[in-house]
C-alpha cells in the first residue's frame, strides 16, 4: 500500500479567512483532519463530507488527546495511505508542538510538509493596532511562553535578557502575569512600561485591556479579560 502524507498546517489566528490559500486547499483534499482547540471551527466547512475529523484540543488541565496519541494518529493514518492535515492554531512551529510531530514522522520515514500559518504573536497585536516593531520606538521583539513560573530554578528562559527587549510578547501567560511582571521589574524593566492584553484576538469576542507592566494584571481582572490572550509589553503598546 502506498504511503499517504501528513501536512502540518497553520490555521492562522482568530478568523477562518486568515488561513493561507494552500492550507484551505489541503483541507478540501484531506482524508483525515486532526484539529486543535484554537482554530476557527468554520474552517472545517472546507473539509469533504467523508473526511474523518478528530478533535485534538488541549486546554489547561484537560487534554482531549495526549501528545503521544496525536503522534500515533499521524503515523497510523499516513501509513494507511491517507492524506492527513494536522490543523493547528497560528503557526505549527510556534508553541504548537509541530517540531515534535515532524520528528515523529521523520523517525518513521513518513512524508510530510510544513504549511506555515499567521501567528497570533504578531497578528493579534496588529489587528488591535499595535505594531510589534516601529521605527524610532522598537527595533526588536521577543516571544516567550508564559505558562511556567518565571523564577522556577530549572527554567531555561533568560528573563534578564527578556526584561530589556524593546517589545516583549507573551503567549499563554494570563495565569502567570503577576509573577512575570514582578520578575521583569526585578530584572530592570520599568513598572510604568506600557502594556496591553488582547483576548480572543481577531474574533467578534475580542477584548482589549490596557495598562502598564505593574497594573495590567489588575486591569484584566477588572475587565474580565481572560485566556487565550496575547500580552504585549513595551512602548509600542501606546500605539492606538
Amino acid at each position: 500500500m502506498p504511503l499517504g502524507k501528513a501536512y502540518l498546517v497553520g490555521a492562522g489566528c482568530g478568523r477562518a479567512d486568515l488561513i493561507t490559500v494552500k492550507g484551505a486547499r489541503l483541507l478540501q483534499q484531506a482524508d483525515v483532519v486532526l484539529y486543535d482547540r484554537l482554530i476557527d471551527m468554520a474552517l472545517l466547512a472546507h473539509c469533504r463530507p467523508d473526511a474523518l475529523l478528530v478533535f485534538c484540543g488541549k486546554e489547561p488541565g484537560k487534554h482531549h488527546q495526549q501528545q503521544i496519541d496525536i503522534n500515533q494518529l499521524l503515523v497510523t493514518h499516513v501509513q494507511a495511505g491517507r492524506q492527513v492535515v494536522r490543523l493547528k492554531g497560528g503557526d505549527p512551529f510556534l508553541f504548537g508542538r509541530g517540531g515534535e510531530e515532524a520528528l515523529v514522522l521523520v523517525a518513521h520515514q513518513l512524508p510530510f510538509e510544513i504549511v506555515p500559518g499567521v501567528s497570533s504573536a504578531i497578528a493579534v497585536p496588529g489587528l488591535a493596532g499595535v505594531p510589534v516593531t516601529q521605527k524610532g520606538v522598537a527595533a526588536a521583539f521577543a516571544i516567550v511562553a508564559g505558562y511556567e513560573t518565571p523564577d522556577k530554578p530549572s527554567s531555561t528562559t533568560d528573563w534578564d535578557a527578556l526584561a530589556h527587549v524593546p517589545t516583549l510578547i507573551i503567549l499563554m501567560g494570563v495565569r502567570r502575569l503577576r509573577q512575570i511582571a514582578a520578575v521583569l521589574q526585578r530584572r530592570g524593566r520599568a513598572a510604568a512600561t506600557p502594556a496591553i492584553a488582547i483576548s480572543n484576538g481577531g474574533t467578534p469576542q475580542q477584548q482589549i485591556a490596557r495598562g502598564t507592566l505593574s497594573t495590567l494584571a489588575d486591569v484584566m481582572a477588572e475587565q474580565g479579560v481572560s485566556s487565550p490572550a496575547v500580552i504585549v509589553i513595551g512602548d509600542v503598546a501606546n500605539n492606538q
